[in-house]
């Protein structure tokens, strides 16, 4: 089936958050996968993923940083404009990157119009608790559809100490008033990622909007994964992913295999040349 037979949309409208809602009060699943490119998110949208996530992960598996902490919004907006040009159907999300909302509301507000405006996108993500409630509450009192993210927050790994798991002992009870309050501030879905799956389970419970795990077990409402991580591409990946495919192998290969046939003038043949 199609995205938007199975979502509910009509043919040439695209998924809301709205429509992910109805599908988690029904208690179907859904899933959420990283695009970064006008054809890899056509081929993810016609496998039936309806919500794509242009992550600040492209500092990693896009330009090559050991973080995602120093990719810019400038950096990121061609790559939401290349998701949005791809597809039709899915729902496209973009990432607030480290720095571009942290300084306060104004700033959060600005850097999301330029992602919407200029990008394309449908909704914005954006990293941690407490301390961003207020950007929270000002963007979805300007408009903006809001996903959450909590327990491990990459832009924070250095003050985590590291990718290390959120969330155990008395942090679990900090972590799920994040998750109410981020409810109660009007975000759409909350993110999830590096939590165990217990705590997942019951944040889950507690709140009615989509719970979208990474790494926190099977009780939740939705999962995201790097589509690097899902289908091979990506030497090591953590625990949580399950690689679908090994395509850096098979890329690998068939590279080799031109590369040989150039360096023998195998290729190109007459089946490849004009005359």
């Amino acid at each position: 089936m199609t995205i938007d037979q199975v979502y509910g949309v009509a043919p040439g409208r695209r998924v809301t958050l709205r429509d992910l809602q109805r599908a988690t009060t029904e208690g179907r699943k859904w899933p959420m996968l990283t695009a970064y490119d006008a054809l890899s998110a056509g081929i993810f949208e016609r496998a039936g993923v309806p919500a794509l996530l242009v992550g600040d992960s492209a500092a990693m598996v896009v330009y090559g940083y050991d973080s995602t902490v120093p990719v810019t919004v400038d950096e990121l907006v061609p790559l939401v404009r290349g998701v949005v040009r791809g597809t039709t159907a899915a729902l496209v999300i973009a990432d607030l990157p480290f720095g571009s909302y942290e300084a306060g509301a104004k700033q959060a507000i600005e850097t999301s119009s330029a992602f919407m405006k200029d990008g394309g996108a449908h909704a914005v993500k954006l990293e941690g608790g407490a301390v961003v409630l207020p950007q929270v509450e000002a963007l979805v009192g300007a408009g903006v559809p809001v996903i959450g993210h909590l327990g491990l927050t990459p832009q924070s790994v250095h003050q985590l100490g590291g990718y290390r798991v959120q969330g155990r002992g008395e942090a679990g009870q900090t972590l799920l008033q994040d998750a109410k309050n981020f409810q109660a501030a009007g975000v759409s879905a909350i993110v999830l990622e590096a939590v165990p799956a217990e705590l997942a389970a019951r944040v889950s419970i507690d709140l009615s909007i989509p719970i979208i795990g990474i790494g926190a077990g099977a009780q939740v409402d939705a999962q995201v994964l790097v589509w690097q991580d899902l289908l091979g591409v990506t030497e090591k990946s953590p625990k949580f992913v399950r690689r679908y495919a090994e395509l850096g192998g098979v890329m690998n290969d068939a590279v080799r295999s031109w590369v040989d046939d150039v360096e023998h003038g195998i290729f190109p043949s007459s089946d490849q040349w004009y005359s």
